[in-house]
């Protein structure tokens, strides 16, 4: 395993939805994991967290088999957020928080809050009711808490698929700039051929539950 993996899958088999024979993800770029809906794509990332196990196989995470890990810790290392936001009620302030709370994190003032928001292009008041937003509002609401919680390694799924290609292409830029610029790690769902040509370090394709396809990983732009 060379020094820059971080991810490393060898003969994983998950029911029928999964086989994958031998998988590096590395440390530090982004990954774009893409095919067709219902090839496994999900299933993938929700192994990478340990949200679910392999019924055979090996997943190791930095050198230790995810069975060594405690879940709990190794999701608040490794955080992912699903394509159907998941809303906790109460204000936008509220909702952003909670995440930062469910991890035992200090809170933060409201200036840093409302310049999460910008980052996501997301032009609301702290004190606005969350659940009054729309998907494309609340997919960039669940987008700013994962960013608040500032984990090493961010699991993506489809987070652009309730926005437009403006609004997609503004947020991928501020996502890209600061995974790259505080060296995390980005591994993303994605559906977008422009997202994958523009921002993609590395690029996974899975049919079937089968990787067909994988670009060599580049250094960071």
């Amino acid at each position: 395993m060379n020094d820059r993996e971080l991810f490393h899958i060898h003969q994983l088999h998950y029911k029928d939805v999964l086989k994958i024979d031998d998988l590096s993800i590395p440390s530090a770029v982004i990954t774009c994991i893409v095919g067709e809906s219902g090839s496994g794509k999900t299933t993938l990332l929700k192994l990478l967290n340990h949200l679910i196990s392999p019924d055979s196989g090996e997943i190791i995470i930095e050198g230790r088999p995810v069975f060594e890990w405690n879940p709990l810790e190794l999701r608040r290392e490794i955080v992912m957020m699903a394509q159907t936001p998941v809303m906790f009620g109460g204000t936008v302030r509220d909702d952003l928080l909670v995440g930062l709370r469910f991890s035992e994190k200090p809170g933060v003032a409201d200036a840093r809050l409302k310049k999460i928001l910008h980052d996501v292009h997301l032009d609301k008041a702290l004190d606005a009711e969350s659940d009054s937003l729309s998907g494309g509002e609340k997919q960039r609401l669940s987008l700013a808490r994962i960013l608040l919680l500032d984990p090493p390694v961010l699991l993506l799924d489809e987070p652009s698929s309730a926005l437009d290609e403006e609004t997609t292409r503004f947020i991928m830029k501020k996502l890209a700039g600061f995974v790259k610029s505080n060296k995390k790690t980005l591994v993303m769902i994605t559906h977008s051929t422009a997202v994958v040509r523009e921002f993609a370090d590395h690029v996974i394709e899975i049919n079937n539950g089968q990787v067909v396809r994988e670009s060599e990983p580049i250094e960071q732009r």
